[in-house]
């Protein structure tokens, strides 16, 4: 499938299950805990500096948010999970978005699960995991933030990486950070790949 990312635009963000808006096509959905780098990796994806919002406050998307790629392809950027200051209510009302998000019988081709390559996954990563697994949902992984690691370290989380991930059918796992358009390119052309 080609995936014009070039051509993204904003369409609509949504708080509550009751919002959501029927399926319209083909959905490429990126999910993350809070603060792992989503906005800024859908920015560098399509090219914008302001497509989606970054803050380096944890728990700022609050929202499901809709891009438009073409006609048939839209790119959804789920809420991070995971931020412990978030009130009960806050919490709830994220746990129901997502359910109903995931089991309103949309064409989800693919999911995109960012990871902090620096840290092991959080418990909230396992539990995401799981659900992929469960809800045998196409997804492949991307570690974030790899420029922060140095040669030792980027080595010996990647071999990490590999192992805690063995259990689960991830299509593919790639390194990714901002910083290079190399990554990027690569992160476009693997999409299309998974994605056909």
């Amino acid at each position: 499938m080609i995936l014009p990312f070039q051509k993204a635009e904003f369409y609509k963000a949504y708080g509550l299950r009751d919002q959501l808006p029927p399926s319209k096509g083909a959905e490429l959905v990126f999910a993350g805990r809070s603060n792992v780098g989503k906005s800024s990796l859908i920015n560098k994806l399509c090219g914008r500096k302001a497509l989606a919002r970054v803050s380096s406050t944890p728990g700022k998307t609050a929202t499901i948010n809709f891009f438009t790629l073409c006609a048939e392809v839209s790119l959804v950027d789920l809420p991070g999970y995971g931020y412990a200051k978030r009130s009960d209510d806050e919490k709830r009302r994220w746990a129901s978005l997502m359910e109903h998000y995931f089991n309103s019988g949309r064409d989800i081709r693919l999911v995109v699960l960012l990871l902090d390559s620096r840290h092991k996954p959080s418990a909230d990563d396992f539990n995401m995991l799981d659900f992929l697994r469960q809800a045998e949902l196409p997804f492949m992984v991307v570690l974030t933030k790899t420029d922060k690691l140095n040669k030792t370290e980027y080595r010996e989380n990647m071999a990490k990486f590999e192992e805690w991930l063995r259990p689960y059918p991830v299509l593919r796992t790639m390194p990714f950070t901002v910083n290079e358009m190399q990554s990027t390119e690569q992160l476009r052309e693997l999409l299309e790949e998974l994605t056909r």
